[in-house]
């Protein structure tokens, strides 16, 4: 299965909730266009950008003469793609890089360092793992598996030890070895919890005044958690000043939108989606690609 079947697959779940529209019959008329509005928002784009985006394609169905539901498949893809920020950098690609991996419990953390980290070796990278979750259970056990699996060294310490201390560590083995992507996992953390957050900034501070390569803090969203996910967004964007997101999960959601919702509220770029749990479904994201599997607009293509 190539890439864009995988991506196809992995969202099956939101076009069929999202593209239901474009199979009715006729021409396009004010039901269209109101049921369009809303399954926008039933898909977590939000009740803002629905509203832009509906707008927008009524003024080009209009200028084009486009009658027909199926006709405005494509111009909704290019339109929703419009949507995602361009990143400056791609901290996965443009390297020497440092790379903090933020965001609650649960949202897929460990699992997208040990995913990167293989892809990282299999393209012959020098990489490292950094395991500043100290706190939760069979956290480095956890990383050391992924650690294995790739063939990247993983940097810890014991459990109950500064996660800010550990990522002094890990920098200071990175330059001994030579590492030129270094990953870091930090505890998971509830963004309502302000001591947590502040923790996490201590985290963060620390690793950018040591490290001699540039730093991404990338925050990681599980997309099941919908409207939370942007919720969690905002929280750790006012923090930390994030740099860019992973939305893991997508193939578990019938609510793909919400990485529009992100994107759009935010002006936050996307470097990775998850889109299944194998290691091929983590993708570098596309935002026109993401867009027409999201409508369905690369069917037959």
């Amino acid at each position: 299965m190539n890439l864009r079947d995988r991506l196809r697959k992995g969202l099956s779940r939101s076009r069929e909730a999202l593209s239901e529209v474009f199979y009715m019959g006729g021409e396009v008329d004010e039901n269209f266009w109101e049921d369009l509005e809303d399954r926008l928002v039933m898909g977590d784009i939000g009740g803002k950008v629905a509203l832009e985006v509906t707008d927008d394609l009524r003024e080009r169905a209009a200028r084009d003469n486009l009658k027909r539901p199926e006709q405005l498949r494509q111009a909704l893809a290019a339109r929703l793609a419009a949507v995602f920020p361009k990143a400056a950098r791609d901290p996965f690609e443009d390297l020497p890089s440092c790379v903090l991996f933020v965001g609650i419990n649960g949202a897929g953390k460990t699992t997208t360092v040990g995913k990167i980290a293989g892809a990282a070796k299999r393209q012959g990278r020098a990489c490292l793992i950094g395991g500043a979750d100290t706190f939760r259970a069979a956290a480095i056990e956890q990383l050391e598996v992924w650690g294995k699996r790739a063939d990247v060294r993983v940097v810890t310490r014991e459990r109950g030890a500064d996660p800010a201390s550990v990522c002094y560590d890990v920098l200071a083995t990175a330059e001994r070895l030579g590492s030129e992507l270094v990953l870091i996992d930090t505890a998971g953390r509830l963004h309502t919890s302000p001591e947590l957050m502040r923790e996490l900034q201590k985290i963060v501070r620390v690793t950018r005044k040591r490290s001699p390569m540039p730093v991404a803090v990338v925050l990681v969203i599980d997309a099941t958690t919908g409207q939370n996910g942007l919720a969690q967004a905002k929280e750790f964007n006012e923090a930390l000043d994030v740099d860019g997101l992973i939305i893991t999960k997508l193939d578990g959601t019938a609510k793909g939108g919400i990485a529009v919702a992100i994107a759009h509220e935010l002006s936050l770029p996307i470097f990775r989606i998850g889109v299944g749990e194998a290691l091929e479904d983590l993708q570098a994201f596309d935002a026109l690609a993401y867009a027409q599997a999201l409508v369905g607009a690369d069917e037959g293509n």
